[in-house]
């Protein structure tokens, strides 16, 4: 009994450290927010002396924020949902068929997960774009996003793999297609699987910087909102403006915060299906 309560309390511990050096640097992006620029440069005070609640509406109206925030959710779900379906799609045909090349494309999958490293395919990905004449346009950026969905196909074929291939049977006895069991019995009962993966889609796009920023260079309306807040990084006086980036980035967690909240309780289906098994 002795043991047990010793490892309960160094767990307890160990659990409330990770979450204060988790929560801490939100806590103080929170606070440093609602400080002058001057305060948090000096950085001598945890709390702001004066809370500064204008910065929030400075950040909106310096970052455009109504126009990036819905460019970047219009690539984010776009990405999310093309992503969803390609690789629920990709990930039904591995689990359920056995095909020439299975396991190269699996292979293939995997690779793109390592490959896939910012500068190196930057240049091929945009010239691709610019032959498709979709360099002027999210839909590059969406595109590419969705190219990008392995890790999805991969949290996704966990998913597959616990739904009976007996339901197939018995769907197939009934009069169902290859296709229609897909549409109507297998995605179903993929919910909380698509839930998390969708999380972690929707996360990705959402915090992408790099293909917004070399795809919408010459067309600011386009911009998504990670790339709007960058540009409130320097003032009028090209004084760095970190109270208003501070801003702007509590107002960008937002969505994600929203979308957390839905996919929530595909999260405690997961947990509490592997706690049953």
């Amino acid at each position: 009994m002795l043991r047990k309560a010793i490892a309960r309390i160094f767990l307890w511990v160990f659990l409330l450290v990770v979450a204060f050096f988790t929560l801490f640097p939100v806590l103080m992006a929170v606070l440093g927010s609602f400080k002058t620029n001057i305060e948090l440069t000096a950085g001598a005070t945890l709390f702001p002396k004066q809370w500064q609640f204008s910065n929030y509406l400075e950040a909106w109206r310096g970052a455009n924020f109504s126009l990036y925030t819905w460019n970047s959710l219009f690539v984010s779900g776009t990405a999310t949902i093309g992503a969803l379906l390609v690789a629920t799609m990709a990930g039904y045909v591995v689990d359920r068929r056995d095909f020439a090349g299975k396991r190269l494309f699996v292979f293939l999958q995997a690779s793109t997960m390592f490959i896939s490293i910012g500068a190196v395919v930057l240049r091929p990905q945009f010239e691709l774009m610019v032959k498709l004449h979709l360099n002027t346009s999210l839909w590059g950026v969406i595109l590419i996003l969705i190219s990008a969905h392995a890790s999805t196909f991969f949290i996704l074929i966990g998913f597959f793999k616990g739904i009976p291939r007996e339901i197939d049977e018995s769907a197939m006895l009934d009069g169902c297609s290859f296709m229609g069991i897909y549409w109507r019995i297998v995605l179903p009962l993929l919910k909380p699987g698509l839930g998390v993966a969708a999380l972690f889609a929707f996360r990705a796009a959402w915090n992408e910087y790099i293909l917004p920023l070399v795809f919408t260079m010459n067309n600011t309306k386009l911009q998504t909102l990670t790339v709007g807040l960058a540009n409130l990084r320097y003032g009028s006086g090209a004084a760095m403006q970190t109270h208003l980036m501070m801003a702007g980035a509590c107002l960008s967690i937002l969505p994600i915060l929203i979308v957390y909240i839905f996919a929530n309780k595909s999260f405690m289906h997961v947990t509490a299906g592997s706690i049953k098994g």
